[in-house]
């Protein structure tokens, strides 16, 4: 089983010209159902060999593990994907429990909709987010960002994330809002300078955030966009739109369907891959029991 699951990413690491590129962003975008979810597990995983630890999944669904990522992860690699509950607020003692470290799940962030839906008019005419969305906000932080940093600083180097609905204009959605802050002041922190920010006082945890540093620009970060379009024609002329993420992305995969004789196929095409070589092929891929497991070139 794990071996067809491998042999599959392997065909995507040589689409890819070797696979992905440490410390940059991966956005795949595909219509619900298409095989995001069973992809960016696969990578998340593969992280174990790659990087000797897995990877981190932040799922930002609204609806909680409606995708069913620990039903997944549990069948295709035996992961028992657990949810990281540890919440460090300032002051208090950042460390989690061992048990913890196994949980590689988050779904904290659990705001959709438009940017606009979170904020209100200011006396001078303009807005602001509203007040009691920003204290929910920067409380779910104090669980997120310490899921993320004692990760990598216990070796993870891969973060997936699932979960981002369609929107018309990606510049209104509160969900690239929110992961545009994560990815910027987060993940590609300093590792020292993010250690400081959550080991407080920083005096008492020094030994421990100068003995964990690790390079943000080896941490490689996979965003899942679901679309509206579900033809792979379509999601090849799809337009790259204000605030869209994929605008500055490192790699773009698409992931369609397409009538192929009398049945519809799932296809995957690579359509930009900065800084490295890049297939051109249109494959065909299924989605089953054992994974994602790619039929060949077209």
């Amino acid at each position: 089983m794990t071996a067809r699951v491998s042999t599959g990413l392997a065909k995507l690491d040589n689409m890819l010209g070797g696979g992905l590129l440490p410390g940059t962003l991966t956005v795949v975008y595909g219509a619900t159902g298409i095989g995001k979810t069973h992809l960016g597990l696969t990578v998340a995983d593969h992280g174990h060999v790659a990087d000797g630890a897995r990877g981190v999944v932040l799922d930002m669904n609204g609806r909680g593990d409606s995708q069913q990522h620990d039903e997944y992860a549990a069948r295709l690699f035996g992961w028992a994907l657990r949810p990281w509950t540890h919440t460090v607020t300032p002051m208090a003692e950042p460390y989690p429990p061992e048990a913890e470290m196994a949980a590689h799940y988050s779904n904290a962030l659990r705001w959709v909709g438009r940017v606009r839906d979170y904020q209100v008019p200011t006396p001078d005419g303009g807005v602001e987010f509203d007040w009691s969305w920003k204290a929910a906000y920067s409380h779910a932080l104090y669980t997120v960002r310490p899921f993320l940093y004692f990760h990598f600083a216990a070796g993870a180097r891969r973060v997936v994330v699932d979960g981002v609905e369609p929107m018309d204009s990606p510049a209104d959605s509160i969900q690239f809002f929110m992961f545009d802050e994560l990815y910027r002041k987060v993940i590609h922190r300093d590792a020292e300078t993010l250690g400081m920010e959550i080991c407080l006082p920083v005096w008492r945890h020094r030994a421990f955030i100068d003995a964990h540093r690790y390079d943000h620009a080896q941490i490689t970060t996979v965003l899942l966009v679901t679309t509206e379009e579900t033809r792979l024609e379509d999601l090849l002329a799809r337009k790259v739109a204000t605030g869209d993420v994929g605008a500055t992305a490192n790699t773009i995969v698409v992931l369609g369907s397409e009538r192929v004789g009398n049945r519809l196929a799932r296809m995957l095409c690579v359509v930009k891959h900065r800084g490295g070589a890049m297939s051109d092929e249109i494959v065909e891929f299924r989605v089953g029991p054992q994974g994602v497991t790619f039929e060949g070139g077209r």
